[in-house]
């Protein structure tokens, strides 16, 4: 702020005295910033490195938990390992999902086919009992429209010589 102060009294005193002195600070102050301007960049520079230091060879938990053991240089040299990784998590949650779906549409099926199977059997057996000879009886009976009937005599059997 004292700085701030004095520019501005040299400025009111400069306005007084001439116009051009007040160009002539106007551009030094514009020097001074940019000379500042340079020496923090370089400053910045210098404290800022591409590169990450190296770590030493003492792997602890509390370097392995706090994750400094992945450095950048680690991650570029394994980034197709990761890469890998990523794709082989894609795949396997994909497939995973393909055969839960193919399961659940296996159960679906199996008791579709439980369901056919039990009325077959429930078919059969009224085929069966409506087939039988006492049942085809009654009803030629009630209809009375057949000239079939039961006959009172028993079978006759015929002996053919060969």
């Amino acid at each position: 702020m004292a700085k701030k102060e004095d520019i501005e009294l040299e400025i009111q005193q400069l306005d007084a005295d001439d116009p051009i002195d007040e160009e002539k600070l106007v551009e030094e102050e514009a020097a001074e910033i940019k000379e500042q301007a340079k020496k923090t960049i370089q400053m910045i520079k210098e404290k800022a490195k591409e590169e990450d230091p190296k770590p030493n060879s003492a792997m602890t938990l509390r370097t392995i938990l706090g994750g400094d053991f992945l450095t950048a240089e680690m991650v570029r040299r394994q980034i197709w390992l990761f890469v890998l990784m990523v794709i082989f998590c894609i795949v396997y949650v994909a497939i995973r999902y393909q055969c839960q779906q193919d399961m659940i549409a296996i159960d679906k099926l199996e008791k579709q086919l439980l369901d056919a199977k039990y009325k077959a059997l429930s078919s059969s057996s009224t085929l069966t009992e409506k087939c039988r000879e006492s049942h085809v009886l009654d009803a030629l009976k009630q209809n009375r429209d057949s000239l079939l009937h039961v006959s009172d005599q028993p079978p006759y059997i015929i002996n053919v010589p060969e």
